[in-house]
Parts: C-alpha cells; sequence; structure tokens
C-alpha cells in the first residue's frame, strides 16, 4: 500500500487501519492509558506510534549530561541573598527559560502526599473515574487521557486529571475527586503562595517594579493537571508527553524519581533530573511575550518509560480568560533600541490559537509584529 498522508505529513509506514476508528475505540473505553494496561495490553496500540521520521531523527540527537540550574531559596529574607537569588533567576530565564528550586518553603510532607494523592485517584476503581471522564474545556474537573487525542499526529502514553480554573476563578472543593480533595486543596494553595514569591522574584529580575507580574493578575486563573504515565512496554516508540512550550505565564512542576522530563537547550535535550524535595519552574509563553524575548519559554517533553508509573503535577499560571485586558510587552522593557516585537491579545485569544495548533509547533510567529520581520 505504499506510504500514506496524514495531517500533513507522511507517514512512511504501511498503516492499513483506521485511526479514528482506533483512537475512538480507546476513548470510549474512558479508562485511558491505564485501562490498556490493566486489560494486559503487550504491544504499543499504533496510535501511539510516533511518525517513522521522528523516531529517525530522535537517533541523531541523543539527551547529553547537563544540569538544569537548581536555585536555593534560602536566602531570600536577607538583602545579599536576595539579590543572588534574583540574579540566579535572571541568568536561568534567560539561557535556559527552566530552573529548579529547593528550600521554597513547601514541606516533603506536602510534596509526597501530593503525589500519592494522584496515584490513588488514577489508581482507584475504573468505574469511579469514569465519573470524571470528559472532553467538556468548559468543566473544572475533568479526567480524560490526552486532550488533544483527535488531532494530534500520534497520542501520548498517559492519562490526566484537570483542575482548571481559568474560566471562572473559582473552584468548589465539593467538585473535587474526594480521593484526593483534601491534598490537592492544601498543595494548591501553597503553590499559589510560592507563586507570589517567584513573580516577585523575576519582575525584579526583569527590572520592573516587584508586584509587576503579581498585578497583571496572571494568578486568577490557574489550571493544575495531574499526570499519571504507566509503565510502557515500547517506550523507544512513543512518548509520556510530546515536545512543546507551555501557554501559561508561569509552570510549577512536581515530579517524582522517576524521571523523563527533558528540555531543548541550544539544540540537545537535557534530563531535568529529579531532586527530592525540588519544584521545577519554567517560563511560559506569555512571559516570553511579555519580556520582549529577554526571558524564553522553551519546548520540553517527557519520554515514555519501562518503569513506572511515573507521576507529576503541573501548576500553569494562566490568568482569567474572561479578562478583556489586553498583554504584550512591558512598556518599561520597550526603546528605540529594543522595539517591541510582539503585538497585544487577550487570554482568551491566546488559549484559543494555543489549542487550533499542533501542540509542538512554535506559537511565537503568530503574534510578531509584521514590521519585525522573522527574527527571532
Amino acid at each position: 500500500m505504499g506510504t500514506i498522508s496524514m495531517d500533513g505529513y507522511t507517514s512512511g509506514v504501511q498503516l492499513e487501519y483506521d485511526r479514528m476508528k482506533e483512537v475512538k475505540a480507546f476513548d470510549d473505553t474512558k479508562t485511558g492509558v491505564k485501562g490498556l494496561v490493566d486489560s494486559g495490553a503487550k504491544e504499543l496500540p499504533k496510535m501511539f506510534i510516533r511518525p517513522c521520521h521522528e523516531l529517525e531523527e530522535e537517533l541523531k540527537t541523543p539527551s547529553v549530561k547537563l544540569q538544569v540550574p537548581v536555585i536555593n531559596l534560602e536566602g531570600i529574607g536577607n538583602k545579599n541573598g536576595y539579590e543572588e537569588i534574583v540574579k540566579q533567576v535572571l541568568d536561568a530565564s534567560e539561557k535556559w527559560g527552566f530552573f529548579q528550586v529547593v528550600n521554597h518553603g513547601i514541606s516533603m510532607e506536602v510534596l509526597n502526599n501530593m503525589l500519592q494523592g494522584i496515584r490513588m485517584f488514577h489508581e482507584q476503581d475504573a468505574e469511579v473515574k469514569k465519573k470524571f471522564y470528559s472532553r467538556d474545556s468548559e468543566k473544572v474537573v475533568v479526567y480524560s487521557s490526552n486532550y488533544d487525542l483527535y488531532f494530534s499526529r500520534f497520542a501520548n502514553w498517559r492519562d490526566t486529571l484537570s483542575v482548571n480554573t481559568t474560566n471562572s476563578g473559582h473552584l468548589d472543593p465539593k467538585e473535587l475527586p474526594e480521593i484526593c480533595r483534601d491534598v490537592v486543596l492544601e498543595y494548591s494553595n501553597q503553590i499559589l503562595n510560592l507563586s507570589d514569591v517567584l513573580l516577585e522574584l523575576i519582575s525584579v529580575a526583569l527590572g520592573v517594579k516587584p508586584d509587576y507580574l503579581k498585578e497583571t493578575e496572571c494568578t486568577k486563573g490557574w489550571n493544575e493537571v495531574f499526570h499519571y504515565y504507566p509503565a510502557c512496554p515500547a517506550p523507544d516508540l512513543t512518548l509520556g508527553t510530546s515536545k512543546h512550550t507551555d501557554p501559561s505565564f508561569l509552570t510549577i512542576l512536581l515530579q517524582d524519581q522517576i524521571g523523563g522530563l527533558q528540555v531543548l537547550h541550544q539544540d540537545q535535550w537535557v534530563d531535568v533530573q529529579p531532586i527530592p524535595g525540588a519544584l521545577v519552574v519554567n517560563i511560559g509563553d506569555i512571559l516570553q511575550i511579555m519580556s520582549n524575548d529577554k526571558i524564553k519559554s522553551v519546548y520540553h517533553r517527557v519520554m515514555a518509560n519501562q518503569v513506572g508509573p511515573r507521576v507529576s503535577v503541573a501548576f500553569f499560571l494562566k490568568g482569567l480568560l474572561s479578562s478583556p485586558r489586553l498583554y504584550g510587552p512591558i512598556k518599561e522593557l520597550i526603546s528605540e533600541d529594543n522595539p517591541a516585537i510582539y503585538r497585544e491579545f487577550t487570554l482568551s485569544a491566546f488559549q484559543t490559537h494555543f489549542f487550533s495548533r499542533p501542540l509542538d509547533e512554535p506559537p511565537f510567529e503568530y503574534y510578531k509584529l509584521q514590521n519585525h520581520g522573522d527574527e527571532e
């Protein structure tokens, strides 16, 4: 049957099957990837297999042993310590777009309880989980597998519980699954407190007043995703999460000790080594635009793994989608020598554009002012 073309690319392999039929059958089970594993599946279904050209490219770009910056927040309370931390945050945000923070004030007990809460939700009886299964983006609490399942080029090997307050700015605790309700509330409150500290550090690093980013109301709406990556029978053929940047102001990630998160740094994939008690922080697309490219939102992904399950919590600061406020390059950072690269947008328009494109397509060109040309 030769090669066939799907979604604008040629797979280069024989695909004598109806992908949409397989996707629909998978979705209809409402049990996700874990359901496949529990059913005894020993092989990777075709819908999860990456295109041949991607797999070939992968062999040419092995991951390298570099260390993503680790920033100790312990000395933040004294002037010298604060200034040093600001310097480290700026350096990491400019060069990496990623850093890990330790001594951030959230206890190991809370972090471990959160990771355990995710496992308990995903490993409870399938019939209980199914009550939360949905593809309705208006819902605050949703359990599903692959938000882009029906239009991605290949499915990712993970399931997700999502709590999204970007539509309403409000979370009714009763909507949360009972099995992890208390720890989700506790963890989310503490992460919001930490986000205030991080936003202040980044504001100062950018040279604007300390409460500048907080006053953009980016913490008023947030999306928290609780990922569950079961052990994969053929991890080299798929991914836990495809290459992407985050459509957020800032992302704060808690990962367990299994690892798998990688960051693209100087065209090479670098493992983000898990550190007990650390949280991973990365600059989102909106902050790169607001900084006029001073700090970077970079590609990252999660590898599939033969061991597992891996669990993680990603907390995205996104603001309220209903806000009429316009976001764009910070006026104080713009000058004749440093003209604005990007146009302004509302958060609602930003979100709509993000979900209208493939996950691994760069988001920035769309927002660039035409007179700026195609410079990076």
